[in-house]
């Protein structure tokens, strides 16, 4: 898809038909992994989530209950980023004020990566960040060093969402 209708095209679904297929979701992740990181340090993180059985528990007990709802049927990618590394010199401290905040820059990077790239393979997806961290952690075996940051729900659209208005330019860009 040009790169801009894929643009225009995405959007947070909150109704799926059927989540994605195990060969299109490590195709989703290998895309997401060509994300600009600091340093090339690559610090992101993915649990893929498509067992049914695994699926519908963590769902039902890691999710309130609109996510539950809203994610229902799709497949779920748990993002994480390894912790003190990006945005940390060789002696461990902070190079400045944002420290780990750092890590979930390139995070959302990598995110940005992954949902642009399930929409170019006929997917949508709805980033969620209310969850269970310590549930998902205990269950997927997401170890203390990274920062668990969002599920992301990822399958095929059971609804066309409206296109939202966007702000005017004038109100989000200052240009000198």
């Amino acid at each position: 898809m040009e790169f801009r209708k894929l643009i225009d095209a995405r959007r947070s679904v909150r109704g799926y038909q059927s989540g994605a297929s195990h060969e299109d979701l490590a195709a989703i992740c290998k895309a997401a992994q060509q994300a600009p990181s600091w340093m090339n340090q690559q610090t992101a993180r993915c649990y893929v989530v498509e067992t049914p059985e695994i699926l519908e528990s963590l769902r039902d007990a890691a999710l309130p209950s609109f996510n539950r709802n809203s994610s229902a049927n799709a497949v779920l990618i748990v993002t994480t980023f390894v912790k003190g590394i990006v945005g940390f010199g060789p002696d461990g401290k902070p190079v400045d004020d944002i420290g780990n905040g750092w890590g979930i820059y390139d995070l959302g990077l990598h995110d940005a990566y992954l949902i642009l790239a399930a929409k170019d393979l006929g997917y949508d997806t709805l980033i969620m960040g209310m969850r269970d961290v310590d549930l998902l952690r205990d269950k997927l075996g997401i170890p203390e060093n990274e920062e668990l940051i969002s599920v992301i729900a990822v399958g095929r659209s059971d609804i066309v969402p409206a296109t939202p208005p966007r702000k005017p330019l004038e109100e989000t860009v200052r240009f000198f």
